[in-house]
């Protein structure tokens, strides 16, 4: 299939990617417009993790208010330049995630940052509830496993599935950012309050 310039120019206003970059996706994919944005997109995750170990101390801590006053969120995300934490795209993305703190509730940036004592804690309510269900002893594993697995797309903000677009978790919607601003981009930390909550 012959590749054209309008098919260059769509995939490069979804995406972002340069105009080269969207040739050869799209010729990779066969002029499959669907393929060719997984194929930039995987491209994209090999390069953020080439930034990953660049040194991020700039920045926003940005702070949103949800549901008349009911919930409260401060997030500070950092970037390596000021040209780019003064960013339009840099902005509205602090805000997104925002938005996800304050709509989905995670518990910490990334697996790792789970206690151990949560993570056993965990381990146990869900191989008792797979006893209590009646499975067998052979899978039970397995499904305590999985349920390990959706614990941790829960509680940690990176796999969680981004809320204005279910295909993207805040993880792909990062690495995206990390592509297009050329730098090292880091959730360091945040707080959700609600209000009456007792922690």
């Amino acid at each position: 299939m012959a590749i054209t310039t309008e098919m260059i120019k769509e995939l490069r206003e979804a995406t972002g990617a340069g105009i080269l970059d969207c040739r050869k996706a799209l010729e990779q994919a066969g002029g499959d417009y669907g393929k060719a944005v997984d194929f930039l997109r995987e491209k994209g995750l090999a390069k953020a993790a080439k930034r990953a170990d660049k040194e991020a101390s700039e920045g926003t801590v940005e702070i949103y208010s949800h549901a008349n006053g009911r919930i409260g969120v401060m997030v500070e995300v950092n970037c390596e330049s000021d040209f780019v934490a003064r960013s339009e795209p840099f902005r509205k993305f602090a805000h997104e995630v925002a938005l996800q703190i304050a709509a989905a509730a995670p518990l910490y940036i990334r697996p790792e940052e789970i206690p151990a004592d949560v993570f056993e804690r965990e381990a146990q309510i869900a191989k008792t509830r797979a006893l209590e269900e009646g499975k067998p002893a052979a899978v039970v594993d397995r499904i305590v496993a999985g349920r390990l697995e959706k614990f941790k797309d829960e509680a940690c903000l990176m796999r969680q599935v981004y809320i204005r677009d279910e295909t993207l978790t805040v993880e792909k919607l990062l690495s995206s950012l990390i592509v297009s601003a050329g730098e090292n981009i880091v959730i360091r930390r945040f707080a959700r309050w609600e209000l009456g909550e007792h922690k």
